[in-house]
Order: C-alpha cells, then structure tokens, then sequence
C-alpha cells in the first residue's frame, strides 16, 4: 500500500510537469504585432542607433568650426548639378539626406538656430553631439538614462546663470555699443570665407542694420549679387534695386514718382488657341477677335492710368501692346518682376499689390523720388531712391564665381541677422572659447558640490562644453591639449575673459582682442542643444513604419 501511493506521487507530480511546460513555452514565443515590413529597434540597439547617428552629423560639420574651419563642397545630383562651396553648419545640413531618426533632429535643431538667430548653427550641432558622445560613455558603466539627464538639467541652469552673470551690456552708451557690433560682425564674418574681408563686410553690414532704425526687418535689406570685379568692390546703396529691364520707348527716368505695383495678366492682346478648337467662316473673322481681345487690353490699360502713375510695375509678363499704350502715355512699364522682388518693393514703397483696378481710391501707390538705370558691372538695373521706407537699402556684392558670391551672400546673411539680434537684446558675450570655459568651470564647481550620481552627469555636461576651444584649435592645426589646458587654468586663475587668440595660437584675453559675440546667440546654442540631446537620450525604442508596397501599373499612358 506504501509502494501505491509513492508511485501515486511520483505520477501526479510527473502530471503537473507536463501541464506546465506547454505553457511556459506558449509564453516565449515571441510575438509579432507589427504589419509585416515593418522594423523595430529595442532597447540598447536603439540607444547605440541613435547615438551613432547623432555622432556622425556631429563629426561631419565639426571641422568648419572656427575661425580656422575648413569648408565642405556641396553635388547636387541630376544632369546639371549644383556646386556649393561652404562652411555654414544649416547649408551643409540641409543639403544632405539623413535617413536615421537621431540625426534628423539634429538637421532640424541646426535649421532652428538659423532661423531664430541666424549664427552658432555649427556649434549647436557640435555641442549636441559632444553630449550623446559622453552619454554613450556613461550608459556603457550602467548609469540609467533618467540621472543622466537629472544632472543635465542643472549643469544647463548652472552654465546659464553663469553666462547671464557675464554678460555685458553697453545698450545705454551709444559709442561702447557701436563698438559691440563691429566686433560682433568681426567675430561672425572670421569664420566665413570673407575673413580676409572682414573689416569692408563689418562695416556694410552694421550700416545696413543701423538704417532698420531698431526695427529688425531684414525684408528691408536687399541683397544682390553680381558677378565681376572682386570682394572688395562691395557696397551699401541707400535705395532700392530692381534687376529687371524698363520697356521699349518708355522714359529711363522719373522723379517724384507713383508706383502701381500689380500681378496682373498683362498678356491677352493676342489670341489663345493652346487646347481649344476656334472655327470661323474666314480669316476676316479671327481679326474680328483679335480686335476684340485689343479693346479688352486696351480699356484696362485705361483703368491702370486712371491711378494717375507714372510707373508701372507688374509681377506677370506684360506684352507688345499694352506696352506700346503706357509708352504713349509716358509711363514707365516694367514686367515680370520676381515675387520677392516684388513684395520687397511693395514695402519699401509702402505700397500695396493690386490685382484689380476698378476702385483707384482704394488702392495704394507707392512713392519714391526718383528712378533711374544705372550699371553695375555690364548689366543695367533700375534704382528706386528716396523711397517711402527710409531705412530700405540694397548690398551689392561683386565676386570672382557664383560659389563666392553664394557663400558671400550666406555670411552677410548670419551677420545682418546676429546684429539684428543684438540691437534688439543689446547684451553681449566673449567669444574665442571664452563663454564655453566659463560654463564648464561653473558645472564643474556645481558637480563638486553635488552628491550622487548626478554629479557624474554634470562633469560629463562640463566635458562637452570643454570639447568646443578644443575643436576650434584642432582646426586650426594646434596643439588642442596644450592650448585648452592653459585656457582652464587661466579661468581657475579669476581670468574670466580669456580665449584661444587664433591668429597667435596662444590664450588671450577676448576684452583686449575685441572678439565679441551676441549673447542672445551664446544662449540659444546652450538651451537648443541641451534639449536636443536630452530628447534623443530618452528614446529607448525606434518603430519604423512598413515601406509602401509599389504596385504595377497596368495603364500606363
């Protein structure tokens, strides 16, 4: 009876066995809740996915940072190809395809500073991928996301404090802060391929944002490039440019003139048959409509004269006749005017665009006291001066290629919009490796004090930031470990305003050099890559959606 019930319990216990085993293998399949195509990427591969890419972008532009920076070209692709030579960290970006997820926040983030402050969209880039670097460093000894970015976010307030603490400003003196902007334009334009123009550019470019009389609207500066001559033969024009051609037999010259500024169809005296189907008895007949379609033309001419202008200018074609009828009223006509073109013109004038013209009184002319041709290089443009908005003026620049000239454009660009900034937040930064220093000395101070973990954080925040007086000397052939070791020690040493002076390859002092830069700017760079940084360091999971299947197309036309 003994021997029965032990083999009883060594069956019911065999049973159970059994009965647990399907269900444990049930549980590990693994399960598939995706539409087939689709691809996921899980925990530590999508961390090392996301750092990888982000590094990469980081390491692409690193090398146009600094005054010392080398510059990328740029293939486009296609039978006539565009070549673009540059070093500006948006224009390479926006240029490339990027397919991973990390890197695209990068690229956007870079376009952001762009557009926000014009200037630091390199450096925005560089710092952000510096971060990750240090993040992967950290993750690697098992140091959890989430303290990672706790430490973060107090070396970010700390290293704010700290360059709002530096920040100078010179709004209330108008001599100190004229003196802000030209070192300001100094320091962008030291970077670009104008550096060896830098103090001709400067000037333009301050001159051109004092004409804004504060306002801040660039649409009221018109650039425009002309091939021939070299970097130097650039200059300010206080007026407006307008590169378009005045029509046959019509008067070169006005002065105290009324614009019409219109987009109207301006080409109708002809007869249109594309895709319709006219029949008529004789040619007599089309005559008939041609003369007709020519008084249509011709009473709106009328209702155009009846504004009492003496200058026309319309964004769309205008043709033979209706030429030939503002000619003959002395009016001066001009067509096809680009859309920018245009626009630009139609707030400087302060006028308005018109579409129709039945109602004069509610339109609204644009004045200025004289339009005349003048040349520059071999073509002929129409100059508009006095206009209305008296802090409107046009760049001209002149260079050797188009690449020059593009590039030129892109310089003057950041500058006019960092200067625009500055005006508006007067307050400014030392520049050279100066402000970065500084913050990585005030995380570094914060990390000492801190307990924890998140101490571990900070001093890695601190690394990154240290990272960018490196960069800059390695591009510029120095010794990186030497110069930014000396820079360390001299802050330690209350040298607050001390740099790398790239010229010498040696530590100055930034106050002394004049090398300034907007704080508004400095900021911008700190809080965007931060945050970038901090976003891509939280991602634990990328899901890609299934690619559209390519169905076959059985009609084909």
């Amino acid at each position: 009876m003994h021997l029965m019930n032990d083999h009883s319990d060594v069956i019911a216990e065999m049973s159970v066995c059994v009965c647990v085993c399907p269900q444990a293998s049930l549980s590990m399949t693994p399960m598939n809740i995706f539409r087939h195509g689709a691809d996921e990427e899980k925990a530590e591969t999508a961390r090392l996915s996301s750092f990888i890419g982000a590094i990469a972008i980081g390491d692409l532009v690193k090398s146009t940072l600094g005054p010392k920076g080398m510059d990328k070209i740029l293939l486009g692709g296609g039978r006539d190809s565009v070549v673009t030579v540059t070093n500006d960290g948006a224009t390479i970006l926006k240029a490339i395809g990027v397919d991973n997820p990390a890197a695209k926040v990068l690229v956007d983030m870079s376009k952001v500073q762009d557009d926000e402050v014009g200037d630091g969209t390199t450096s925005v880039t560089v710092l952000a991928a510096e971060l990750l670097r240090e993040a992967e460093l950290l993750i690697a000894k098992k140091i959890h996301p989430q303290i990672i970015i706790a430490g973060w976010r107090k070396a970010t307030q700390a290293a704010r404090e700290a360059l709002r603490e530096a920040a100078v400003d010179h709004g209330n003196d108008e001599l100190k802060f004229q003196q802000d902007l030209m070192n300001i334009a100094r320091t962008t334009l030291s970077s670009k391929l104008v550096t060896h123009h830098k103090e001709h550019f400067s000037k333009l470019a301050v001159q051109a944002v004092h004409r804004l009389k504060g306002s801040g609207n660039l649409e009221a500066i018109h650039i425009i490039k002309k091939l021939g001559g070299s970097l130097t033969d650039s200059y300010l024009d206080e007026g407006f440019l307008l590169d378009k051609r005045i029509g046959v037999n019509q008067p070169k010259r006005i002065e105290n003139a009324n614009i019409l500024i219109a987009n109207t169809g301006m080409d109708t005296d002809k007869i249109k048959i594309f895709g319709s189907r006219v029949r008529v008895d004789s040619t007599a007949k089309v005559a008939e409509i041609e003369t007709a379609e020519k008084e249509k033309m011709k009473e709106k001419v009328e209702r155009i004269l009846k504004h009492g202008i003496n200058c026309f200018i319309n964004r769309q074609l205008i043709y033979n006749y209706p030429e030939q009828l503002f000619a003959s009223a002395g009016v001066m006509a001009i067509e096809h005017a680009d859309f920018m073109g245009v626009e630009r013109l139609a707030l400087v004038t302060g006028g308005e665009i018109t579409s129709t013209f039945d109602h004069p009184e509610l339109v609204k002319l644009g004045h200025c006291k004289l339009i005349e041709e003048v040349m520059i290089g071999e073509d002929m443009l129409i100059h508009f001066s006095g206009v209305d908005m008296g802090e409107a003026c046009t760049i001209v620049l002149r260079g050797a290629t188009q690449q020059i000239l593009d590039e030129a454009e892109r310089s003057l660009h950041d500058a006019l919009c960092v200067l625009a900034q500055t005006i508006k937040e007067t307050r400014t930064v030392f520049g050279g490796g100066c402000s970065e220093m500084l913050m990585a000395k005030a995380v570094s101070d914060l990390a000492n004090r801190t307990p924890g973990k998140e101490a571990v954080a900070m001093e890695s925040f601190a690394k990154a930031l240290m990272m960018l007086p490196t960069i800059i000397a390695d591009n510029a052939g120095y010794d990186s470990a030497e110069l930014v070791s000396q820079l360390r020690a001299a802050h330690q040493d209350k040298k607050s305003t001390f740099g790398l002076d790239m010229t010498q390859g040696t530590v100055g002092d930034m106050a002394a050099l004049g090398i300034t830069e907007s704080f508004q700017v400095k900021r911008q760079v700190l809080l965007s890559a931060a945050e970038a940084a901090e976003m891509i360091l939280r991602v634990d999971n990328i899901i890609k959606a299934a690619p559209r299947k390519r169905v076959p197309d059985h009609h084909p036309c």
